[in-house]
């Protein structure tokens, strides 16, 4: 059976990656910050076929969570629901957005560690380094010459290939990396991959240069 999937944030990347997921096969629930009925029209229109839920249900009956709200809500996430889930922090630390939020201003580790440790839930780092126009429009079958690549970044394997399962179905190449730490060359301003909507090829060339090294699926 395929992975059901909740996906935490109904902003612009919420509903692609709900769209994704829905178009991807899988069973899909989506939450926003109010009333799931409120978000009724909005999924109808750019998530058909999701199930819009309260972050706290659409949670507790999913195998991958991914969490695709702004940082700066990160406490309304309620984090006792994703025990047991495969979590996936799709987030940026963005201070025009967000403002200074001490926690990651200045951090010497990676945006995923602090997440993993306010949320007190393993996490693995994906979706995050490609924009919702381009995640939406450089979707391929497998063996696409133009398929793009996103990183899956994270320490545990069996959450890994989840995640990785999940890119494949939605129609990008995973590339892992191990550890979670590695996840650092995602962000925004840390290397040349952020935003630069790369094949498998071209990111591995540019990890390479970078000096990280792929993993296998499950180190």
């Amino acid at each position: 059976m395929s992975a059901r999937v909740a996906v935490l944030g109904a902003g612009k990347v919420g509903t692609v990656l709900a769209r994704l997921s829905v178009a991807a096969g899988r069973p899909t629930a989506i939450a926003g910050s109010g009333d799931p009925a409120a978000l009724g029209l909005i999924v109808d229109v750019l998530a058909p076929g999701a199930v819009p839920m309260t972050s706290a249900d659409a949670a507790a009956q999913a195998d991958i969570v991914i969490v695709a709200v702004p940082l700066a809500r990160l406490g309304t996430v309620p984090a006792a629901a994703l025990r047991g889930r495969v979590v996936v922090d799709a987030m940026n630390y963005w201070p025009p957005v967000d403002g200074v939020l001490s926690a990651w201003e200045g951090a010497t580790r990676s945006s995923s560690e602090i997440v993993r440790e306010i949320l007190g839930v393993d996490v693995v780092k994906s979706f995050n380094h490609m924009g919702y126009h381009e995640l939406d429009a450089w979707t391929r079958p497998a063996g696409d010459p133009d398929r793009h690549a996103l990183a899956v970044a994270g320490d545990d394997g069996a959450a890994m290939a989840a995640v990785s399962d999940l890119v494949d179905a939605m129609g990008f190449d995973p590339v892992p990396l191990h550890p979670l730490s590695a996840g650092r060359v995602l962000q925004p301003g840390s290397s040349d991959i952020f935003g630069a909507d790369l094949t498998r090829a071209e990111l591995l060339s540019t990890l390479d240069a970078l000096g990280v090294a792929p993993a296998a699926v499950c180190p």
